[in-house]
């Protein structure tokens, strides 16, 4: 497994410094040029292309891992990934495809795992639906392509400041390996050690300097793997709890969730309309900004990786308790109650401008 871990890191790697290193060819397309939207946070034009590598350093984990087991699913989730991989990559180069038909394709890419590799998401902790869903088998599918949409989506939300999105996905998978090998799951082991390894690998040149991006096209490939890794997880293992998997995504799910409300029922505006009040942005704008206000270039950035942190420690307040409590649904169902709580408080607390002491730290000097 370190092997794949390796090999996965350094084609990414690779690929990522040949990516930016030749970005004069490329980043007049490749490039995110509007720096005014309302969420955008980055100085300069920067390559929206970081998921090339990712999928590049997935191949090549998910190609040693089939040869060493003697497997063909390592490469048939990959080939399920792909719709979703292509449709994000291509908004991120022609700037075209809405978040519309960027869900549809994620659909079609939990569709086609569906009958690939059975990956069915026939279980939730409740025995009434569970009956229910093992009786009928298109409800299945619909709960499925729903769920793995869903998430993919919801991660693509959360990508938006350097390093965030990222390492949550590292956290993520940490944990699905971890229960991966509690049940003895090397296919499902090998997977998330080699998608940690081809994200390692792209956060080197992401995080803190934001020398190239995932894109939509990194960001729904990561989602997509860590849904179709949670539902194969749950759907081969009648040990592993559905809420297992649920707890460790609540982050960047709720926050979906809690922004669609948001629009729908406080602001009175379409959910899909872009806005600057996620989390993230709140505390880039309500916390780091206090921190390091210059307009420099050099601070901006700055800025925009201090944010990060935060997220990342709010993240990790659901996925430990997710690894330690892996088969125990109602204590899991607890802790995702208890996270939708504190995520609903802290949002309240720094719109509020009643941040917590704790997460203001000293005011840097200006130059």
């Amino acid at each position: 497994m370190l092997l794949i871990l390796f090999l996965s890191t350094f084609i990414a790697l690779l690929i990522g410094a040949m990516l930016i290193h030749f970005s004069h060819l490329h980043v007049q397309f490749s490039a995110d040029h509007d720096l005014n939207g309302v969420q955008k946070f980055h100085a300069t034009p920067v390559p929206r292309v970081g998921g090339i590598p990712v999928v590049l350093g997935l191949l090549s984990g998910c190609s040693l891992l089939s040869y060493q087991l003697q497997s063909w699913m390592p490469m048939l989730l990959l080939v399920s990934s792909l719709p979703a991989f292509g449709a994000g990559l291509v908004e991120d180069v022609t700037k075209k495809i809405g978040p519309g038909p960027r869900l549809l394709a994620t659909f079609v890419a939990a569709f086609i795992a569906f009958f690939l590799l059975n990956a069915s998401l026939a279980r939730l902790g409740i025995p009434v639906v569970d009956q229910f869903l093992q009786q009928f088998w298109l409800v299945s599918l619909v709960l499925t392509i729903v769920a793995v949409g869903g998430v993919a989506h919801a991660v693509n939300i959360i990508d938006g400041y350097n390093g965030l999105s990222g390492v949550v996905a590292i956290f993520i998978f940490l944990a699905l390996a971890y229960v991966a090998f509690k049940v003895q799951d090397s296919e499902l082991m090998g997977i998330c050690f080699a998608m940690v390894g081809a994200i390692a690998g792209f956060l080197f040149w992401n995080f803190p300097r934001g020398l190239i991006f995932a894109g939509d096209g990194g960001a729904y490939l990561v989602g997509f793997m860590i849904a179709e890794v949670a539902v194969l997880l749950v759907q081969r293992h009648a040990v592993v709890s559905p809420w297992f998997p649920l707890l460790c995504v609540i982050y960047p799910v709720f926050e979906t969730i809690f922004s669609m409300y948001r629009r729908k029922f406080l602001q009175r505006r379409a959910i899909g309309y872009p806005d600057a009040l996620h989390l993230h942005q709140v505390i880039y704008k309500r916390v780091v900004l206090w921190m390091v206000g210059s307009k420099d270039a050099a601070h901006l950035t700055q800025r925009n990786s201090l944010t990060s942190p935060y997220l990342w420690a709010l993240s990790s307040f659901s996925v430990v308790p997710a690894m330690l409590f892996w088969n125990n649904t109602p204590v899991l169902i607890g802790f995702v109650l208890v996270f939708m709580a504190s995520y609903i408080y802290l949002y309240r607390m720094i719109v509020r401008f009643r941040t917590p002491r704790w997460m203001l730290l000293r005011k840097s000097a200006r130059p």
